[in-house]
């Protein structure tokens, strides 16, 4: 008798699992997938998850996508990378779908099956696994500022001196914490609540003082009345030879700071500042010259100003078509690798005079004549039969 009384329950509690893990399942197909989002595949490594997030974000930045939506599609692929590149809420979300990191997020950041919560407050325990409990601390929002750079500081490189103001917890904010095993989570707080004889359901509200699990804020508290205070840092931005727009400086934990939370990070993304000589694509150069009618026939040497100014000369020996492309090995930027440089590709464009005199015209006539003469004294007689 006991153990039909036993087993009936965990049959049932089984299929109820399985029912609910089916409807996560459903609700991972209707959302948008984040590894379609990123244009990988599945089994992508961190390195491939790494470079399809900088191309993708450098598609959709909002700085150079100006299209409806692609400020809402930078965001989508930020949270998609922000999950697929830490382990643990990658392997959540591969399990239960999007739903089930939330679920995750809402229980402060715990280890542990998110379904077993669902389970819990319906009275079935835990699932038959044990629940890693943690603080329930979150990050405050991470920071993103544009650093903007000239093409020759990032040529050179260069280091920032950046201040940087931000909001840091009063000195004595520990005494205002009171334990409260009530709260869950920032904000969330945790009640019960009887559905049915034998059956008690825990309900989740909302609560601003509950600032961890297990912590509360004292209400009116004078040692810490406003929580946070304004506090002026400075930094060093080390800005390396080389770096490309939408690369970003990352300093860790220098966000707001706020009880129950770990301080986000600062970002600074590099945008580039356009050269009124210079046009550039990855580690490559590129650049318009003019030259005149002369120099295109009979060639020519031209002196350059580079992106720092140091000077170099490039020749050519004979004609230059109008548009005519010249790759300049090595004269491009520094490589990120520190291996090299890119290359110069200079377009030249042929300035040709807008009249010629009489006098002009008949000597570039007898100059032409003088090369069909020279060609007719080297035709052999027998080609002419």
């Amino acid at each position: 008798m006991t153990m039909r009384t036993t087993s009936r329950p965990r049959s049932n509690f089984s299929y109820f699992r399985t029912l609910l893990q089916l409807c996560a399942l459903i609700s991972l197909t209707a959302a948008e997938d984040f590894y379609k989002l990123l244009g990988i595949s599945r089994r992508a490594t961190v390195k491939e998850i790494k470079k399809a997030y900088r191309q993708k974000s450098l598609e959709f930045h909002p700085d150079k996508n100006k299209s409806e939506g692609a400020s809402d599609k930078f965001s989508e692929i930020a949270h998609a990378y922000e999950v697929l590149s830490d382990e643990s809420k990658r392997e959540i979300y591969d399990r239960h779908g999007e739903e089930g990191l939330k679920q995750h997020e809402q229980r402060g950041g715990g280890g542990g099956d998110p379904f077993d919560d669902i389970f819990s407050q319906f009275g079935f325990g835990g699932g038959g696994g044990g629940r890693r409990r943690d603080n329930g601390e979150r990050r405050t929002d991470s920071v993103e500022i544009p650093l903007q750079m000239t093409m020759k500081q990032l040529y050179t490189g260069e280091m920032l001196d950046v201040h940087y103001v931000r909001n840091v917890l009063c000195g004595n904010w520990e005494d205002c914490v009171r334990k409260d095993q009530g709260c869950s989570g920032p904000g969330v707080k945790i009640g019960r609540q009887q559905i049915a004889p034998g059956f008690v359901q825990q309900v989740q509200m909302n609560d601003p003082s509950c600032i961890a699990r297990g912590k509360s804020w004292r209400s009116n508290c004078k040692a810490c009345p406003k929580k946070t205070e304004t506090e002026k840092i400075e930094l060093t931005a080390d800005v390396s030879k080389g770096m490309r727009p939408g690369e970003r400086i990352t300093f860790e934990g220098v966000a707001d700071e706020k009880p129950g939370f770990i301080a986000g990070d600062l970002h600074f993304i590099i945008t580039e500042i356009p050269d009124d000589r210079f046009r550039r694509d990855g580690d490559h150069l590129y650049m318009t010259r003019e030259i005149s009618l002369r120099d295109a026939l009979v060639g020519f040497t031209l002196e350059l100003s580079h992106v720092d100014d140091h000077k170099f000369s490039v020749e050519v020996d004979g004609v230059t078509e109008c548009d005519h492309v010249m790759r300049v090995p090595g004269k491009g930027m520094p490589r990120r690798s520190g291996r090299g440089f890119g290359d110069l590709f200079i377009t030249f464009e042929v300035d040709f005079p807008d009249s010629l005199s009489e006098s002009q015209k008949q000597r570039i006539k007898e100059i032409f004549d003088e090369d069909d003469v020279y060609d007719d004294d080297n035709v052999d007689p027998r080609d002419e039969f």
